[in-house]
């Protein structure tokens, strides 16, 4: 299990409104380069985003889906990238202070090679990807915030 964290200059609401619209899952998370489709009802537990991973033309395809939700505090994913397994993702959101957000990502590799690696080996892989991530994620709620989105 790999866990990431920031502190971000907006409220917890914020960044939940970039995790609850499914078509903006490209622009945050590493790797995701296409939404096929977003079920209605994103982000209700059990719907699904249909994404693809990877450089174009060696995309996988495959889906997410939401395991758990509490709005604005958790949610819970379960990840797939078939042939290359699965994961299990937690982004969990803290007011620190008034229009100040922890965003905690806890990540687990659930099938597939890759939990069979040991996790010091799964957190090299695992760490800088989901920093990156955590940096995409609150510029979106963030610049949506200035945007007065």
């Amino acid at each position: 299990m790999t866990e990431v964290s920031m502190t971000v200059a907006t409220s917890p609401d914020r960044v939940f409104d970039v995790l609850a619209d499914g078509w903006l899952y490209v622009g945050w998370v590493v790797g995701a380069a296409h939404i096929r489709d977003v079920d209605p009802g994103w982000p209700a537990v059990g719907t699904r985003l249909h994404h693809s991973v990877g450089p174009w033309p060696f995309l996988v395809h495959d889906t997410t889906t939401v395991r758990a939700l509490d709005r604005p505090r958790t949610m819970e994913l379960d990840a797939g990238l078939w042939p290359f397994g699965a994961a299990r993702v937690r982004l969990e959101l803290t007011e620190t202070d008034p229009g100040t957000t922890e965003i905690r990502m806890i990540e687990q590799v659930v099938a597939g090679p890759g939990r069979v690696l040991p996790e010091p080996v799964q957190a090299l892989l695992l760490v800088p990807r989901n920093r990156e991530s955590l940096r995409r994620l609150a510029d979106l709620a963030v610049g949506r915030e200035e945007a007065g989105k």
